[in-house]
């Protein structure tokens, strides 16, 4: 191949870094109005009235829009279960006077200036009744707790439920030499991308709502934009300029929809930009997790059975936490075949800002359980942890936890073999020897923070966690792509455009489509012109999650320019040639035994932490965490590596920093100076990245989705490694100081 493969610079690179990238907050319209959100602020309320008189008699305010503004007062990804604004409306919708969060938006003030909207919020009054709120998961399942949803026909506060069961569980543990049961708490995570929400929206000179704004799926935001202004589709345009970052964090609703009620109400272009401590407030967050996990295995480390309890916090509404729970039940069994599996699990309803996609889309919280109980088992046995891995780990022809045969191209052999050797491990006969470590202390270790001193006290260990993530929709979704590609000339093609919608969220997408594209037309790369992020002038390719887009997308520019050099050979000038490329279908649970063929295609991960532990503060610093990931062909492959590296930081800051506190009805951590999050001081001082090439069948050129597999086995992988320095096993993240100090004196 001669451009797949190759670390070619990305077209966008010297505007992002010199500053001529327009990002959403960069774009200004002429005659555009300012507008301001007014959040609710509370966790649980009834609004009866909403005063905006003293707000509409601000200087320079020209509107103020409430529940009664819009035309279709819900929405949602997957069910629309929210209010664009809460408030009374006479006739309207169950339940949408209801606050369920502080995030809440209540009301939009538009005024000439950001200064007047700003002050314009300040006046709105709200008369509420405030109710009593449930502040955890425990709460929520309590007989007597107050329904988040009252006019939803569900059971208790429990959004969803699911059952995964194989072979017989309870059978199985008198085949068990050794048992390991224990609780794991994983935490709320704030995806803290560079720009926080912002965007313009304007009507055209066709009368369309066009909205210019940062997400992860541009026809999807038009869809629900059409829904809640009940336009249609075509009356909609969703437009994505240079994109801040995502990690999941915009694949749900934040302003997209009241951006175009505003300019569709006022007639006049409106901008909003929300500053870091709004966006904290108003987006949604990685779902919070509980599980109790018991697992088995025989003498040869053999597992044979698992069980595993877990809840998850849906928070006031339900974004993609259905799915979220499907992919962490299957998570948490880890990438392994076990031939008694027992998994319940649910999503629940609760008071707290809502969760939904983060980097991992589950799989983070299922891995962590397991990843930690083979750890355990492994420790009981004796037993290394590469071994344990090797006798358990998918294969080709394993069956899954659901009873489907896993698809063709499981390379989680090749790539653990490939950690242990990467990682200095030596084999010897049955077993793999640890890699030596350098003596303790470090004398030219220099303090990172305040928290360290130049300590002749570090302690220092290293863990072993791997993984496995879907790639592309699942569970029975029809997934499919659509690009279109033209081709002009006379004899020879002098260019080729792809119209492409995938959203450009620092993965860099745009460019490995365009590598694609020369490669498959087999033209230089010069010669390949983009049209992106439009839905006026793209076909739909699905968001820019599930690690699906260089997959998916991929396939379909592949088959786009076959078609178009075909038409071409036959004398067709111009060419223009669409194309949807289906992956192959899944299935969903069945609700009552989970039985299933979950997902299209898989990718592979082993990573091993480096950590060393200073016992008198608590302080955890990772040296080193290599990460080996099977990405099928990089496509890019300097891209895949700062995907690697990015994803690593996103994970310690998981397992070490990331402390986002909600109780009491409110959040404590607003801002990002009480919600800390890595520094180039925090993250380990060496990341290597090992990256295999085992092709995928399905794959484009062979290519696997990878973007979020680094994330997944980062924090197992680091406990164990504290536990290693420490010889104290932690169940709980984030693994604070504080939470290691007071561990280690058995107060945890």
């Amino acid at each position: 191949m001669n451009i797949v493969g190759k670390s070619i610079q990305r077209f966008d690179l010297l505007d992002r870094v010199t500053g001529k990238a327009m990002y959403p907050a960069d774009i200004d319209i002429s005659g555009q109005l300012h507008m301001k959100v007014l959040f609710a602020g509370k966790p649980f309320a009834r609004v009866l009235a909403i005063h905006k008189e003293k707000a509409l008699a601000y200087p320079g305010v020209v509107a103020v829009l409430t529940a009664e503004d819009v035309p279709v007062n819900e929405y949602g990804l997957i069910t629309n279960d929210q209010p664009v604004l809460v408030g009374p409306v006479p006739n309207g919708k169950p339940g949408s006077d209801l606050v369920r969060f502080p995030g809440d938006q209540v009301a939009l003030v538009i005024a000439a200036t950001e200064e007047a909207a700003a002050a314009g919020r300040d006046l709105v009054e709200v008369v509420y009744d405030e109710l009593p709120f449930v502040d955890s998961c425990e709460d929520a399942l309590a007989p007597e707790a107050p329904k988040v949803h009252p006019e939803l026909d569900i059971p208790g506060n429990v959004l969803a439920a699911q059952r995964i069961v194989r072979g017989d569980v309870d059978a199985a543990w008198s085949e068990a030499d050794v048992i390991v049961e224990a609780d794991y708490f994983t935490s709320t995570q704030e995806h803290a991308y560079l720009q926080p929400e912002a965007g313009v929206a304007y009507l055209d000179e066709e009368g369309r709502v066009v909205v210019v704004v940062a997400g992860q799926y541009t026809h999807e935001d038009r869809r629900q934009i059409a829904h809640a202004l009940d336009l249609p589709e075509e009356q909609v345009v969703v437009r994505y300029p240079a994109i801040g970052g995502a990690f999941g964090g915009r694949e749900d609703m934040s302003i997209q929809i009241v951006l175009a009620l505003a300019a569709w109400k006022v007639d006049r272009p409106v901008k909003l930009v929300w500053t870091r401590e709004e966006s904290i407030i108003g987006h949604h967050k990685r779902h919070p997790s509980k599980a109790h996990t018991k697992w088995g295995a025989r003498r040869d480390g053999r597992i044979v059975a698992a069980a595993i309890d877990i809840t998850l916090d849906a928070g006031a509404y339900a974004y993609t936490s259905l799915v979220v729970l499907r992919n962490a039940i299957l998570a948490s069994v880890g990438p392994y075949d076990i031939p008694n599996v027992q998994v319940d699990g649910r999503v629940v309803y609760t008071n707290h800002t809502p969760n939904g996609a983060f980097r991992g889309f589950g799989a983070p919280q299922g891995h962590f359980v397991a990843e930690l109980q083979v750890n355990r088992l492994a420790e009981k046995l004796n037993m290394d942890p590469i071994t344990i891995r090797e006798r358990n780990i998918l294969r080709e022809g394993s069956l899954l936890a659901t009873g489907s045969v896993i698809p063709p191209g499981v390379s989680m052999p090749a790539v653990l073999r490939e950690l242990a050797e990467a990682g200095g491990w030596q084999k010897e006969g049955d077993r793999w020897l640890p890699p030596d470590l350098p003596d303790l202390p470090f004398p030219d270790q220099k303090p990172h923070t305040a928290l360290d001193r130049v300590s002749h006290h570090w302690q220092r260990g290293i863990g072993v966690a791997i993984g496995y993530k879907n790639v592309a929709y699942s569970f029975g979704y029809p997934e499919t792509c659509t690009v279109t590609i033209e081709l002009y000339g006379e004899e020879d093609v002098e260019y080729a455009v792809l119209r492409y919608a995938g959203a450009e969220v620092g993965q860099g997408t745009h460019s490995a489509m365009a590598q694609v594209a020369a490669e498959a037309l087999e033209l230089p790369l010069e010669k390949i012109r983009l049209v992106l992020s439009d839905t006026a002038e793209t076909q739909d390719v699905g968001s820019a999650s599930a690690s699906r887009l260089t997959f998916m997308a991929g396939n379909a520019v592949v088959g786009a320019a076959r078609k178009a050099l075909a038409s071409w050979r036959q004398g067709e000038r111009p060419v223009i040639a669409k194309y949807q490329y289906k992956a192959r279908p899944t299935t969903p649970y069945d609700p009552d035994t989970g039985r299933c063929d979950p997902h299209v295609a898989y990718g592979y991960v082993a990573q091993m932490a480096d950590v060393v532990v200073d016992p008198d503060t608590g302080r955890v610093h990772v040296l080193r965490l290599l990460t080996v990931n099977d990405v099928g062909k990089a496509v890019n492959p300097v891209q895949v590596e700062g995907q690697i590296h990015g994803a690593v930081a996103q994970g310690v800051g998981w397992a070490l920093q990331e402390n986002f506190i909600e109780k009491e009805g409110r959040i404590w951590t607003p801002s990002l100076s009480t919600y800390l999050i890595p520094t180039a001081a925090d993250v380990p001082d060496e990341m290597p990245a090992v990256i295999l090439e085992e092709p995928d069948p399905q794959g484009p050129y062979g290519a696997r989705g990878m973007a979020e597999m680094p994330s997944v086995p980062v924090a197992p992988a680091i406990l164990t490694a504290v536990k290693g320095a420490t010889g104290v096993w932690f169940s709980r993240i984030p693994l604070t100081p504080e939470a290691v100090w007071a561990g280690l004196r058995g107060r945890g």
